[in-house]
Formats: structure tokens, C-alpha cells, sequence
């Protein structure tokens, strides 16, 4: 047996057996509660049975880079960096993606791991996650890959080649649930080719976007998860699901999206060109949201930061204005590359910048669902295992986080 490994201040130990971690992009509790209810997820009925079931808490804001990192990190977004799909680099006055390893300060436990001889592996929905969980990437032992560039693989870019092969099926359109069942079955594939010490597989959150718990559209989405989930069961490993965030409905009634225009209302009321308002939700798939999420920033220029939070938190439909140094210290954010504000929405509202740069013909006639607030951080926390007791006390005693998961499938299951 290898001797521990110190990863980002924390200690694991070398699996005992195969450890693979699923993260259910956008999977709401509220889609487990209603699966269970309907009898529709037989496999995962049995997990929670066997092993351990609990919620836990997403990273802020509550989108898919900073959780996915945080999830393979360990550690939150104030030890590794990565705040954001997207931000303002202060340094050079641009707006940029945050997908390149360049933003990342921490060590991943899967580089860490694959760097000490584990043969390790992380599949992808999203292309635009792959070089951030192939961060520190530089052995064959280290497989990582996304469906959405399938057909693309290579053994010297990917340590990993002919997987549509492997999956049995064309490579799927980004904008479909296939995309996520191609992730999972693609690690089964891979499961059933070799033997891995540490999987990551993370799925997207299309079907989440588009359809509510309990709708047949996301009863038979997340009935295929489950069959998948079972078959992965089956393999001797330790199994981990978690979500990198829930989702809220953000519409009216009638159907048209919420909507906080909040770059409109800063210039409506201290003029143009006084503010700037970013949104870290901003990534290539608009289709899922619009751009449109619960988490803004805001940078004052010369204005008084005081006077635009009191401004804004007046706003109906706003949750919390925070100023800097209060929103690094209740969310744990990097404070060098925060806003002068961050701004959270009420559940049920989304944030916008102006009211013209946002093309909600994207949505397709959808309901817009998103995520990025407070109201979406709670999020399922699955083990296929029980706990140690020393881990079962940890469970009860300490807020639980989605980023614990690689512990509690490594150092704490029996």
C-alpha cells in the first residue's frame, strides 16, 4: 500500500479499490426527491440505502467552474483560484474565460495522484472543462477527455484514443442529454478496459436547464442516469455522486424570464460608463441559460462603493449586496480577483446586464431555469458506501460541502 498523500493541506490515503466520482451537473435535490417518489431510480434507491445519502453545499457562486475545480481540488475557490466561468483580469483590463489552468493555485487531486503513479482519468460534457481537469496533466497514466470532442481524441493529447468506438455510438450533440449519458458511458467503458485508481466523470446540465423535476423529460433523463449509475455500481469501486449546483425556475408566470437588467439600472441611475457589471455564469452554451444567472459583480470606478450597494440592494428581487472583503469572507472567494460587490438574486429572479445584449431567443420558448446563487448551493451528496464512525460524526457535526466528496470516498467509507 502507497504511504498518504498531502493534497492542498489535506491528507488521502491510497484507495483501497477504484474510487469514481460523478458530478451531476444541475441535479437539484429536488430531481432525486421526485425520482424516488415516482419509483423511477431503483439504483440509486439502493445506494442511499447501502451507503450514504445526504445534502450538501455548492462553492460560490454556484456555477460550473468554480465547483468543478473546487470538487477535484478538495478546497474552495478562495485556495484555488478559480472564481468564476468568467472574469474581469484586473491586470489587463479584459473580460476572459476562466478554463485555463493559467487562473488555477492549486494542486488537483487527480495531477496529484497520477503524478505519485495512479492511473487516473476525467471525462467531460463540456469541452471547456477538459484543460481545467486536466490541469497538471503530464503522464499517459493521466486520461482526460470530453464527449463533446470525442471523435478528437489522441493517446499524446488525451491518453486515450477511439472512444467512440469504445461508447458504440456517434459522438453526441452538445445541446442534448446525450451528452451526459455519453459521459457515463464512456466511464464504464473505460472501467471495463482497465483498471483506474481515480475517475472523474462530469455531466451537464442541459436537460436540467430546459425541463423541471417530476416533467417526462426529466424523469426519463435522469431514469437513463440511474441505469448507468447501476452498472457503475457494479464494478468493485467506491462510487460518488455529487452536483456542482441546483436550479431554479426564473420566469414569470406567463413564461418570459425575471430579469434584474442591472447594468441598466446602475446607468440609469448614476449615468453611463460609471459602472460595470460582470457575469460570472457567462460561458460558450447560451442555450442552457442565456447568460442569465443569480451572481453578479460590480465594479464602482470612482463611486462610492457604499452608496451603489445601497443602492442596489433596494432592487426587488435582489438577495444580497455584499462589498468585497464580506463576500470573500461568507462565500470563500479570492479576494484579488473580486468585485467591489457581489450581487445575489432572489431564488426566483435572475440577473441580466442590459436588457439588449441578452438573446433570449436562445432559450427556444423554455422557461428560463438557472443557477449561480445561494438558493441553488444545496446539492445531493451520494456515496455508494458506509462511513467510518470517525466520518459519520463528521457528517453530523460540520456543514457538509460538495467539494468533500473525494475525501469521504477516500479516506472515509469502509
Amino acid at each position: 500500500m502507497m504511504d498518504p498523500i498531502t493534497i492542498n493541506n489535506l491528507h488521502y490515503r491510497w484507495p483501497a479499490r477504484p474510487v469514481v466520482v460523478i458530478c451531476a451537473d444541475g441535479c437539484d435535490p429536488e430531481y432525486l426527491e421526485h425520482g424516488f417518489r415516482d419509483e423511477i431510480l431503483p439504483n440509486l434507491s439502493k445506494l442511499s440505502c447501502e451507503g450514504t445519502l445526504a445534502t450538501a453545499n455548492s462553492a460560490m457562486p454556484s456555477f460550473t467552474n468554480p465547483n468543478n475545480v473546487s470538487i477535484i481540488t478538495g478546497v474552495p475557490p478562495s485556495a484555488h483560484g478559480i472564481s468564476g466561468n468568467y472574469f474581469l483580469d484586473v491586470d489587463s483590463g479584459t473580460e476572459v474565460m476562466m478554463d485555463d489552468p493559467r487562473w488555477l493555485r492549486s494542486e488537483t487531486i487527480l495531477s496529484a495522484f497520477a503524478a505519485r503513479g495512479a492511473r487516473v482519468g476525467a471525462v467531460s460534457a463540456k469541452n471547456k472543462l477538459c484543460k481545467l481537469l486536466g490541469a497538471g496533466r503530464g503522464t499517459s497514466d493521466f486520461v482526460c477527455f470530453s464527449a463533446e470532442c470525442a471523435d478528437a481524441c489522441t493517446l499524446s493529447d488525451h491518453g486515450v484514443e477511439r472512444i467512440v468506438e469504445m461508447v458504440g455510438r456517434p459522438q453526441p450533440e452538445v445541446y442534448s442529454g446525450d451528452l451526459s449519458l455519453f459521459v457515463l458511458d464512456a466511464g464504464i467503458g473505460l472501467l471495463k478496459r482497465e483498471r483506474f485508481d481515480l475517475l472523474y466523470l462530469s455531466l451537464s446540465d442541459y436537460i436540467q436547464h430546459k425541463y423541471a423535476p417530476g416533467t417526462p423529460e426529466a424523469n426519463h433523463f435522469c431514469a437513463e442516469l440511474d441505469a448507468r449509475i447501476g452498472t457503475l455500481a457494479s464494478f468493485d469501486i467506491t462510487l460518488g455522486i455529487v452536483a456542482d449546483h441546483g436550479m431554479s425556475d426564473k420566469s414569470h408566470q406567463n413564461g418570459t424570464p425575471r430579469v434584474i437588467y442591472l447594468q441598466d439600472e446602475l446607468q440609469q441611475r448614476f449615468g453611463s460608463g460609471k459602472t460595470k457589471v460582470i457575469l460570472p455564469i457567462t460561458d460558450p452554451y447560451v442555450v442552457h441559460h442565456g447568460a442569465l444567472g443569480g451572481f453578479a459583480r460590480v465594479y464602482c470606478d470612482t463611486l462610492p462603493v457604499d452608496q451603489v450597494l445601497s443602492f442596489i440592494q433596494q432592487i426587488p428581487g435582489i438577495e444580497l449586496t455584499l462589498a468585497r472583503g464580506d463576500a470573500c469572507q461568507r462565500f470563500s472567494l479570492p479576494s484579488d480577483r473580486e468585485a467591489d460587490l457581489v450581487v445575489v438574486s432572489e431564488q426566483h429572479y435572475a440577473i441580466g446586464v442590459e436588457r439588449e445584449l441578452h438573446d433570449l431567443r436562445a432559450l427556444g420558448g423554455h422557461r428560463l431555469r438557472s443557477h449561480g446563487g445561494v438558493s441553488e448551493q444545496p446539492v445531493p451528496f451520494l456515496l455508494s458506501h458506509p462511513l467510518t464512525d470517525s466520518y459519520t460524526k463528521r457528517l453530523q457535526q460540520l456543514p457538509l460541502n460538495n467539494y468533500d466528496i473525494f475525501d469521504f470516498a477516500i479516506n472515509g467509507t469502509l
